[in-house]
């Protein structure tokens, strides 16, 4: 299970992982997610348990509208298994009923962290999110790029048709450093060990440890959704 998982300060073996076994497994989870079908609530009732498959997380964290159920994504673009968890997620985020929404959190317990935390809000602030997210984790786990300075995103952000003026302005900006702040505090608050980590409406805490499996991650999660819209209806 804990194969599933980058711990936190120990995040440093994750990039140890072979591309090979990385993009083999990644497929593996690709075809597992096509297959996994919803569990119905009646099975979930009595197959997911607070404690043992999942964390109350108490007080609440913030993170957004209350009239949405929030599902938060804690990931580091570093952290492998983040990047063979990130297909399963997309798929699993088109499924999302009328009222949820999926919310990306990058980790950043480090100065690392921090660096691609502001690469991802970077990407956010100048609308090429779409393009940039897939990009920096290709660059990472494929092409071996570590992305260890603002020059090297730089780079990889030119080479996606973003303007390197563009790029400073908002990678520097206070809005940047603003939301990494943020996410910062909102992964502290959470009290995650590790990444991938999903925190449904701020209150329930999913790791793969407890979950058993990132698959299992998101079918407790899709529990968890389903039973707090039934408390907004």
């Amino acid at each position: 299970v804990g194969s599933e998982m980058c711990i936190r300060d120990s995040h440093q073996l994750c990039k140890t992982v072979e591309t090979v076994m990385m993009t083999i497994r990644r497929n593996i989870l690709m075809a597992i997610v096509a297959m996994m079908a919803v569990p119905s609530m009646a099975w979930a009732e009595t197959s997911w348990q607070e404690g043992e498959h999942y964390t109350v997380v108490s007080p609440a964290v913030r993170v957004g509208p209350t009239d949405q159920v929030i599902v938060t994504e804690f990931f580091w673009y570093g952290c492998g298994h983040c990047y063979t968890f990130e297909p399963m997620l997309q798929a699993w985020k088109q499924k999302l009923p009328e009222g949820s929404r999926l919310q990306p959190s990058p980790a950043a317990w480090n100065d690392g962290m921090k660096l691609h935390a502001k690469a991802y809000f970077t990407a956010e602030t100048l609308g090429v999110l779409v393009p940039m997210h897939d990009a920096i984790f290709k660059a990472m786990h494929v092409e071996r790029n570590r992305l260890g300075s603002k020059g090297a995103i730089r780079e990889l952000f030119a080479a996606n048709g973003v303007p390197a003026e563009d790029f400073d302005r908002a990678f520097d900006s206070f809005g940047v450093n603003s939301q990494v702040s943020q996410a910062e505090a909102r992964a502290r608050s959470a009290k995650i060990s590790g990444t991938p980590s999903v925190l449904v409406n701020g209150k329930y805490l999913i790791e793969a440890r407890k979950a058993g499996s990132q698959a299992n991650m998101l079918k407790i999660a899709d529990f968890l959704v389903q039973q707090e819209l039934a408390k907004k209806s």
